[in-house]
């Protein structure tokens, strides 16, 4: 064997013995932070550089192409040129290349299209319609991630009424999963789950294409193992069996995917599937500080079923965690705002060293609306990604058709996109004879004449013809993509009508498709022999993380799922409250606190130096402002880590109003006021229900200068000043918990209680 390279050193004890062994299944068991993606791709350098492994026999399977690419970039500094050779990424770009190998012997040919969820949806909403129901009243959403649940566990459709059919809703699942498997063959078309299942289904069905990629792949390392479902779980069980080369690097603390069908059980249960696994721990955190790597263990001990490992870091003990506590969602963003200025003037941070996490998208509303007007540059990762825009779409689908024109789903979403003078009705009687017929819709449009159809309607349909061949002949020549998507965009009238209707929407979408070119070209002059097929299957498995710009100056805003994987010296984790962080059940399904507490796990793991908790004591829901309960797991954290904005404890902040055996509200040993917090505090027009304002005559106002109030929440303060008059009236309060407040009394909504 060759001397061991020089990089080998660069490792701790544990992350040594997991890059140098050698065949055999291994599981490593990598806690947040603790470099298991150096782990990774050293040990794929090193199998090369020792002669243990070719780079073409190395299969390397991760869960976002960004991550895809770092790992093979930092190999490539490692080995050179060499890394190019590996294959490496996501679970569908390396299974939908497999397939496109592969596809003529399971009925599909190379140029399948791949549907995102809603061509599925799509799709579906189309087989309710021909079927007769109403896709109002019977949601294709429902219907679509029930067949893709049913896929993940391979259920087949035929085996679907065995497992299922209790209700009207499995029976009408039942039916339309079987028609949407023969569509999508029918349409030459696989949808996300079909990149996972289909190699099951080719393998099973041809085993000696399952020898020749088992041979290929002797050696397979599969990242964030704990996130694979039963498919992904399956394919490469099939794969790896002949040699038994697996790797597998995960922390089961970090299983937050179980509602897109992440089994945890896989991760668990490794080491019963390979009795002679060797389990190797990563503990030494390189990423956050003692005190939030105490946060974290804090709260993921309270989960039952772990594999065992203790992190711990040679890190500072740096910052106790700041608790926020807001009367608001409005009260919550405008105090992280200002968190944010005053740690960037402060201590010198850049906006793109804060990170904002929630854990649903609709939170990212005020923070967007407060950030805007206080000038604070943002970037949102998970909102509407650009391919998933209407005019994106449009542009996509016909691109489609000039590699597969049987894929009736993106015909029909551009035949009269623009309007071209094909009526709903002639397009109905089109489809009806192409489902009778048992042809696609394109091979009726070519033979339009045949149909029974309006006159002006079949002339537009043969231009429609024309104009998809011609450009199908422009590509089969040699015609850069570029070229051809030009054509196609002025050819179609595409642009001409977002021009003519001349409206800032229309002028966006035109500058969106502008984008979409500069996509386009850059694909071609960045890949050898690029083809629109290429282009195509590359866009369609992006994922938001992808799309996350890590040196862009602005505040990162994303849910905690998208986060996942990231790091960032300051974070907020916001809302933490009952029913929104753990979120609340759903569909009448249980909450998996022990998901949830994970997930809040996995978000405290991403802060690298400051971490703040926030939650808010009211939230507008449903246009109704609802009374909040701090999450629980405020209560889990390790108290000695955790503070309020005032210093104190988060167990003293818990128990600030709470009564003492007297009867009265005890604030912390201090002086002792007495109301009732069930009582509001203010009326409809804002004036205290408790305590009366008398603006003529001063003498009898009790917010005087000296006097006990205690408010809302700001809670009990000292007013100290006093000015204006009438309704002009102001006074200043020093509250223990929140300082100094200028406050219009007119409107304040506090009370003198002392």
């Amino acid at each position: 064997m060759p001397k061991e390279p020089d990089f080998i050193h660069d490792l701790n004890e544990q992350q040594k013995r997991a890059v140098r062994h050698g065949k055999g299944p291994l599981l490593i068991v990598a806690g947040a932070g603790s470099g298991k993606t150096r782990v990774l791709t050293y040990r794929i350098a090193y199998l090369i550089h020792q002669n243990m492994a070719a780079p073409n026999e190395i299969l390397a399977l991760t869960f976002t192409n960004k991550a895809a690419k770092e790992m093979q970039e930092r190999i490539g500094q490692l080995i050179g040129d060499e890394a190019s050779r590996l294959w490496m990424g996501t679970f569908h770009s390396v299974f939908s290349k497999i397939l496109r190998y592969e596809a003529e012997k399971i009925g599909f040919n190379s140029d399948y299209s791949i549907y995102d969820t809603e061509d599925s949806k799509n799709a579906i909403k189309q087989i309710l319609r021909e079927n007769n129901y109403d896709p109002k009243e019977i949601k294709p959403r429902i219907l679509q991630r029930r067949i893709s649940d049913a896929k993940n566990e391979l259920i087949n459709p035929d085996h679907y009424n065995e497992k299922f059919v209790h209700s009207t809703l499995d029976d009408i699942t039942a039916r339309i999963y079987k028609i949407y498997v023969e569509r999508l063959k029918h349409n030459n078309a696989m949808d996300f789950d079909d990149l996972l299942i289909k190699p099951i289904e080719l393998f099973n069905e041809h085993p000696e294409v399952l020898e020749k990629y088992q041979d290929r792949f002797k050696y397979i390392m599969i990242d964030e193992y704990q996130d694979t479902n039963h498919a992904q779980y399956k394919v490469t069980n099939m794969l790896a069996s002949k040699y038994e080369n697996l790797c597998v690097v995960g922390d089961d603390a970090q299983s937050i995917y179980s509602f897109r069908g992440a089994d945890i059980s896989n991760i668990l249960d490794f080491k019963s599937d390979y009795e002679d696994a060797v389990e190797i721990p990563l503990e030494q955190n390189y990423r956050s500080t003692k005190a939030i790597l105490k946060a974290a263990d804090s709260i993921i001990k309270n989960n039952s079923k772990q594999l065992e490992k203790t992190l711990w870091t040679d890190n500072d003990m740096g910052d106790t965690i700041t608790v926020l506590d807001n009367y608001d969602e409005r009260d919550e963003a405008n105090r992280v705002a200002n968190y944010i200025q005053d740690l960037k003037m402060r201590k010198g941070y850049d906006y793109n060293d804060f990170a904002i996490l929630y854990r649903t998208n609709y939170q990212s509303r005020v923070f967007e609306e407060t950030f805007r007007r206080k000038g604070i540059t943002y970037q949102l990762v998970g909102g509407l990604s650009f391919y998933q825009r209407k005019e994106i779409k449009d542009v996509l689908a016909y691109l489609t058709l000039l590699i597969n024109p049987d894929d009736d789903t993106n015909l029909m979403r551009i035949i009269n996109e623009p309007s071209r003078g094909i009526g709903q009705k002639s397009l109905s009687d089109l489809m009806n004879r192409a489902r009778q017929t048992g042809q696609s819709l394109w091979r009726i449009l070519e033979n339009v004449e045949e149909a029974d159809v309006y006159k002006p309607a079949e002339n537009s349909v043969k231009d429609f013809v024309r104009m998809i061949n011609s450009l199908k002949q422009e590509l089969a020549s040699g015609t850069s993509l570029i070229e051809v998507t030009k054509q196609l965009l002025d050819e179609s009238g595409y642009m001409k009508s977002l021009v003519e209707e001349n409206s800032p929407k229309s002028m966006t979408r035109r500058e969106n498709i502008l984008e979409l070119q500069n996509a386009i070209s850059y694909f071609e002059k960045n890949n050898k022999n690029a083809t629109l097929s290429s282009f195509l299957q590359e866009i369609s498995l992006i994922t938001d993380t992808d799309k996350y710009d890590e040196d862009k100056p602005a505040v990162t805003m994303m849910t905690v799922h998208a986060a996942k994987g990231l790091e960032f010296p300051v974070v907020f984790i916001v809302g933490l409250e009952e029913e929104l962080f753990p979120v609340g059940s759903r569909n009448n399904e249980d909450v998996n606190i022990e998901e949830e507490r994970r997930l809040f796990y996995v978000a405290i793991t991403r802060a690298e130096r400051e971490l703040y908790f926030s939650h808010c004591r009211s939230r507008y829901k449903y246009g109704e402002e609802q009374r909040k309960t701090r999450s629980r797991f405020l209560d889990e954290v390790s108290s000695d880590i955790v503070r309020t904005e005032t210093g104190s404890s988060i167990d003293q902040d818990k128990n600030r109003f709470s009564k003492n055996k007297n009867g009265n509200s005890s604030n912390n040993g201090d002086t002792t006021v007495e109301y009732d917090w069930k009582k509001p505090l203010y009326d409809k027009n804002n004036r205290s229900t408790h305590t009366q304002i008398h603006y003529d005559n001063p003498d009898e106002d009790p917010f005087q200068v000296g006097a006990k109030v205690v408010h809302n929440v700001f809670g009990p303060g000292k007013i100290i000043s006093r000015s204006g008059k009438g309704e002009r009236t102001k006074v200043v309060v020093f509250f223990k918990e929140r300082g100094r407040k200028t406050l219009m009394l007119r409107a304040a909504k506090m009370q003198v209680v002392g």
